[in-house]
């Protein structure tokens, strides 16, 4: 099988996997992996789960896709989950993440378009921050490894210090259109957003009616303990930017927005020709069935603590890691030693782990992940860290 045709875009690893069962994985040899990456942060539900086996072959024998030209039974659905369990009032549905995020950009510069404002089209994003790969979500990504070599970008876009109240107030004013963060910085190394930081956007946003956008693509979606990352913080987004864990490992994306920012779009400024189709769509239900009525997201705040516990009592034990952070089933495991070398010998060990910013390591299990195998996990942790010390 022949691997020479595919781009090379990807630092991919020497092993191709062919299926897997909740927590674990196999590949063509048959060796098994215990799958803390999870798409990163994708397969919410683990693999193979059979309530999305289930929706894809129902929905599959009946309708996969239709113009949106048309309404469809099941993009209603899933609109009326995630309006029911939100503070806002229309969704968008689109294919990923980096397009949920291009829509919410879309929303903040035709919001300070309508103002009357000419100038009022500066978007803030933060330093160190990941939103994508296109060139809206790059423009606003903080993090130039990933932006120089695509220069030039957008325009009318500044970066703020993270966390940094005073740098945010410095460059908010009348002509700023909106203000994307994440709750959680991921690629840039499971950062919290500080909620006082967040509080001062809010603020900030209402004074100069701009709009306040959270990315939520790796941190939403229940991985904190709530379906939506914003309830851990108590500061409610005008939008907010969702996909990976959505499908569960299937394709679909949204932005979400409050009534004020819904206003912004009409016919004819935005589309997605596979956004919301029926198929996407039962599975987004079906997954977020499982995480709200299913009991998992009830589950998640229990599970974090024991997980962040047992990494605690191993930094104690081996002096390698510096800090455990993150919150819910989103950990990043700060180390004193190289990254990349741990990941890599995490995979030998038969543990799939990912790292992120300088120095961490992160932990993305499935949410419905069951405390023996967080236990597997952990001595396979450990056996990396005898390793390493030895």
């Amino acid at each position: 099988m022949s691997k020479d045709n595919i781009m090379n875009t990807y630092g991919r690893f020497d092993v191709t996997f062919e299926k897997g069962i909740g927590s674990k994985i196999y590949d063509i040899n048959g060796k098994e992996y215990i799958d803390f990456v999870s798409g990163v942060a994708t397969n919410c539900l683990g693999h193979s789960h059979p309530a999305i086996i289930k929706a894809i072959t129902e929905q599959s024998s009946k309708l996969m896709h239709i113009s949106n030209y048309y309404w469809n039974t099941e993009h209603s659905k899933l609109a009326e989950i995630l309006i029911k369990n939100s503070d806002h009032s229309k969704v968008f549905f689109c294919n990923s993440g980096t397009e949920a995020v291009e829509g919410a950009l879309k929303v903040a510069r035709k919001h300070g378009k309508l103002s009357g404002n000419l100038n009022k089209n500066i978007l803030l994003y933060m330093d160190n921050s990941f939103h994508g790969r296109t060139f809206g979500a790059l423009s606003v990504t903080g993090q130039p490894k990933y932006q120089n070599d695509f220069r030039p970008l957008i325009s009318g876009v500044k970066e703020v210090k993270f966390n940094d109240i005073e740098d945010l107030k410095k460059n908010f004013d009348e002509n700023v259109c909106g203000i994307i963060i994440e709750p959680i910085q991921g690629e840039g190394g499971i950062n919290p957003a500080d909620v006082k930081f967040l509080e001062t956007a809010r603020v900030l946003c209402d004074k100069f009616d701009a709009l306040l956008i959270f990315d939520e693509i790796q941190c939403g979606m229940g991985r904190l303990g709530s379906l939506f990352a914003y309830k851990k913080f108590g500061v409610i987004p005008d939008v907010i930017s969702i996909a990976k864990a959505l499908g569960g490992g299937f394709p679909i994306g949204a932005f979400i927005t409050n009534e004020k920012a819904s206003k912004a779009l009409v016919p004819g400024d935005h589309g997605s020709t596979f956004g919301g189709n029926p198929l996407g769509s039962a599975v987004g239900t079906a997954v977020l069935t499982e995480l709200t009525d299913g009991g998992v997201i009830a589950s998640i705040d229990e599970k974090s603590a024991y997980l962040k516990e047992k990494l605690n009592s191993l930094k104690d034990k081996y002096g390698v890691i510096n800090e455990v952070k993150g919150m819910g089933l989103l950990i990043g495991i700060s180390l004193k030693t190289s990254p990349k070398e741990f990941m890599n010998a995490c995979f030998k060990n038969g543990l799939l782990v990912v790292t992120a910013g300088a120095d961490v390591v992160r932990l993305l299990p499935p949410l419905n992940v069951t405390i023996p195998e967080l236990d597997e996990a952990l001595k396979l942790l450990e056996d990396v860290f005898k390793e390493i010390t030895a």
